[in-house]
């Protein structure tokens, strides 16, 4: 490809409600997920793809020139609009330069406004050309997000004309209406078009043809002024009632590149597509295209997210949303993606929020961020009866056992991060007394014992069990479950990532300075690379160097190997601790594990991190190509761990 970006890296645009545009760098759709208006029903989830996209053509006196291309079975690329691509860049947000034959130069703009359900697209020639035409066919569908759409008789191909420029196209009733707005002339025309193949879902062995519908096309007089499509769903709709398209997108465009450009970094940029409302206050989607918002990965990436970046206020509300979902003291894990049905399927979700609304007060304190009585209280009762509950025993086996630590576990259901299943086969069965579960319930206890002291001989009889317990002499590190299976003696010594949490990665190291060294050595010769820790060592039995292949390959692999860039926080955090914590050592680990990954900005998601890639080099990026917690924990590392600066 001409252009400097890999043709299948990603640009995402979110509008800040679960809603988002994403797409491939040379414009051919490669999922599902791909669109320019993917809109949420109930922010953040119930998320429905609406316009996927469309078909552009440009006339000069030259000839007809596509600008657009798309993959159809069997393996053909039509029309030919990739091959004009000369150049592209994702920021502020995704551009591409086209150049025709003759020369013409045509540039092509999407961004998406944050707060509203809305996709503005614009062309506009480099310069002049006498004549110039364009012509926008767009491509609908109206599904979930996660289904694919295909041929038939009840779609509803007529618009409903609203103005002269304004009209609205409702395929079905059931999904929300498309609003459109764009300075050229729009004539009906339906057709029906066919068997697009998108690449990475027949890779990940799930079905992957789709049949999209056209309602006409719109055509524009581009020699002047360029012209401007938007597109909103449903309720988005009355921002663009008596708009004029060009004047509407210009103001759109210079109110939405001064904000963006108020962010001082690209990667606190790239953070706020994970910050969206849910009911009346805030949540973290866990990532794009298909996460919807979970409670653990909320709680680790708001540390990035928010607390590191002195985003109290969104952090207070994520805090305050969620602890009022508080269930026999259990967090849930996950809403599912039709509504507003919880799951509470999880160990640690609920121990992170402990651990994150202490650091939470913490940093208002330090901040001098004001947190007014009624809101600590409601932040201090979700706390206590969190630990009550896991004290006293609640669902799935979670009780504290008579040495302190918390037991959890029942089997057939995964509830730590790192539990996975195919099928109804557990793939990495950890009931028990896993790891980086003390690690949280030691961290979380503290929490408690700051509201009430009576939590401090409780807290201190499960770090020392934790000590005598865990430590595995012949391998220099520690276990990774105890009493595993729920047999008390019994032990799982598989090398994995979760026991660095007992050096880094909390504000409470559970493990002294010679241990320390030693896990830190071991997980840095065993796990790390480049792209983060691995989840399991290549010398471990059952280890996959490849996270690919159809669902039940990808699932075997998932915590069998395949690598976890969020992890790298923990990681760092734990290797400065144990070399001092000084200017030196922040700056050699700058250089030997960040910088590394800072280099994958430009690789698969653009401006962000993978949620997972291989274990085995060169560490291709897999799995959602925008993580949060991926992305959180690196601000983490720059802007707390690795800063310099005391009030960093």
């Amino acid at each position: 490809m001409p252009f400097r970006f890999p043709s299948d890296s990603e640009w995402l645009e979110a509008d800040g409600l679960g809603g988002f545009a994403t797409g491939s760098a040379d414009g051919i759709r490669r999922r599902r997920y791909h669109g320019i208006l993917n809109a949420a029903r109930q922010p953040p989830v119930d998320r429905v793809c609406l316009v996927n996209g469309f078909e552009a053509t440009v006339t000069t006196l030259a000839g007809a020139f596509s600008l657009s291309s798309h993959l159809y079975d069997p393996d053909l690329v039509h029309p030919d609009g990739v091959t004009r691509i000369v150049s592209f860049e994702p920021d502020p947000w995704p551009t591409w330069t086209f150049r025709l034959d003759d020369g013409t130069e045509i540039i092509h703009e999407l961004f998406v406004p944050r707060g509203v359900a809305m996709a503005v697209l614009v062309w506009r020639l480099a310069r002049r050309v006498a004549g110039a035409k364009l012509e926008v066919r767009p491509l609908l569908s109206g599904r979930g997000i996660h289904s694919l759409h295909r041929e038939n008789g009840n779609f509803r191909f007529a618009p409903e004309n609203l103005t002269d420029k304004v009209i609205r196209f409702r395929p079905y009733d059931s999904i929300p209406a498309v609003v459109s707005i764009a300075s050229g002339r729009f004539s009906f025309d339906p057709r029906w078009y066919r068997n697009f193949a998108y690449e990475e879902e027949r890779r990940r062995g799930f079905d992957f043809l789709e049949d999209l519908a056209s309602p006409g096309r719109y055509e524009f007089d581009i020699e002047a002024a360029g012209a401007v499509w938007i597109v909103a769903a449903g309720d988005s709709a009355p921002r663009l009632a008596g708009q004029d398209p060009l004047a509407y997108a210009e103001a759109e465009s210079s109110r939405e590149r001064a904000r963006r450009g108020r962010f001082p970094s690209r990667l606190e940029r790239s953070a706020e597509a994970y910050l969206v409302r849910r009911g009346n206050g805030e949540t973290i989607i866990a990532g794009y295209p298909w996460f919807a918002d979970w409670g653990r990965d909320s709680f680790i990436s708001l540390r990035g997210l928010c607390l590191a970046t002195g985003r109290l206020e969104e952090a207070q509300e994520i805090l305050l949303e969620w602890s009022g979902t508080v269930s026999e003291g259990m967090i849930p894990n996950r809403f599912v993606e039709s509504g507003a049905a919880a799951e509470f399927n999880s160990v640690d979700a609920s121990l992170w929020f402990v651990v994150v609304a202490g650091e939470f007060l913490a940093e208002a304190g330090r901040r001098g961020f004001v947190v007014t009585q009624a809101d600590r209280r409601l932040l201090e009762a979700a706390v206590i009866e969190i630990i009550r509950f896991h004290c006293a025993g609640t669902r799935y086996g979670i009780r504290m056992d008579e040495d302190g630590l918390l037991a959890a576990g029942v089997p057939g259901l995964p509830l730590t991060w790192m539990d996975a299943r195919s099928g109804q086969r557990s793939l990495t069965p950890r009931i028990g007394k896993p790891v980086e579960i003390q690690a949280l319930w030691v961290n979380a206890l503290a929490v408690a014992e700051e509201i009430s002291p009576e939590w401090g001989p409780i807290r201190r009889a499960a770090e020392s069990s934790f000590g005598a317990r865990f430590w595995n002499i012949e391998e220099g590190c520690l276990h990774d479950v105890i009493d595993a299976g729920g047999v008390a003696g019994a032990v799982d010594s598989s090398m994995r990532p979760n026991q660095i949490f007992a050096v880094g990665g909390l504000p409470i190291a559970l493990i002294g300075a010679e241990r320390a060294q030693s896990i830190v050595d071991q997980v840095g010769a065993r796990l790390w690379t480049p792209m983060g820790l691995r989840s399991l060592a290549v010398s471990e039995r059952g280890y996959e160097g490849r996270y690919e292949g159809g669902a039940v390959e990808r699932d075997e692999a998932y915590h069998q190997g395949t690598v976890w860039p969020w992890l790298i926080g923990a990681f760092v955090e734990a290797w400065v601790r144990v070399h001092g914590g000084g200017t030196e050592a922040k700056s050699e680990a700058r250089q030997r594990f960040l910088v590394p990954l800072l280099r994958n900005l430009d690789e698969a998601g653009l401006g962000h991190f993978s949620e997972i890639a291989d274990g085995d080099s060169p560490h291709a990026p897999r799995g959602a190509p925008f993580q949060a917690w991926s992305l959180a924990e690196v601000l983490r590392l720059e802007k707390i761990v690795l800063a310099e600066r005391s009030d960093a």
